[in-house]
């Protein structure tokens, strides 16, 4: 699950760097959200398949 939305977010990142500039910082601040996610899940160790 935050694999998913760590993806979709750092998609929109990427089409908010290509695209418009005006709301760059929030696809900025999704950005971070997505890599604290990510990291949460590789410090705790969770295995997405069991």
């Amino acid at each position: 699950m935050l694999t998913t939305i760590a993806i979709v977010l750092i998609v929109l990142w990427l089409l908010g760097v290509v695209g418009v500039y005006t709301i760059g910082w929030f696809i900025h601040l999704l950005l971070v959200v997505a890599v604290i996610m990510f990291l949460i899940r590789i410090i705790k160790g969770k295995n997405p398949i069991q």
